[in-house]
């Protein structure tokens, strides 16, 4: 069975053969992958899939109206979890962001409606080739990297906006001869 060439490990296989690059259309899980993909900045993807479920457990289960209420002692905790990356800008971010997430869902009636609205809601086709590098960045993730910051998101660069467009379908980079290529181009 043919993959893209980076799911190289158990838990990247499990990654890229069940998650990756399938359109995601609930917000809980956007807001997830939100949060997953900053606090991925400057690590590698492994290490944060090894500390998802420590995520899950220290994020509320990723509701973004139970993180946006963390206070100032509840942070403080995060900080000694070991579970998580114990860096105070990141879990801070986490709590921005989850304001930030919120104010999205109340004016367009869902973050999902509202993101999706950038590739007007279809997944679009990277059409890759194997051994062509990946792009970092594009021009999509530099407006969505834009648009999320003047709405108050943190850690939210263009390299993580496309990583996470990535992640959640916005963009179909799969190989064109992987097995998963077909079916993520399809909501």
């Amino acid at each position: 069975m043919k993959r893209c060439a980076w799911a190289a490990t158990p838990l990247s296989i499990a990654y890229h053969d069940r998650e990756w690059g399938v359109p995601v259309h609930d917000d809980r899980v956007l807001f997830e992958f939100i949060i997953l993909e900053g606090a991925q900045a400057g690590l590698s993807w492994e290490t944060i899939l090894k500390k998802r479920e420590g995520y899950r457990r220290a994020f509320a289960g990723f509701d973004p109206g139970k993180v946006a209420r963390f206070t100032a002692a509840h942070r403080r905790r995060l900080l000694a979890d070991e579970g998580i990356v114990r860096n105070r800008l990141k879990i801070e971010s986490a709590v921005t962001n989850a304001a930030a997430f919120l104010a999205i869902q109340r004016d367009a009636g869902s973050f999902d409606r509202w993101l999706w609205g950038f590739v007007g809601g279809r997944p679009l086709d990277g059409r890759r080739r194997g051994g062509r590098r990946l792009p970092a960045r594009t021009a999509l993730s530099d407006a969505l990297s834009r648009e999320l910051r003047r709405r108050g998101f943190r850690f939210v660069g263009t390299t993580i906006c496309y990583a996470f467009m990535q992640a959640v379908g916005i963009v179909n980079d799969h190989v064109t001869d992987c097995f998963r290529y077909r079916t993520c181009l399809r909501t």
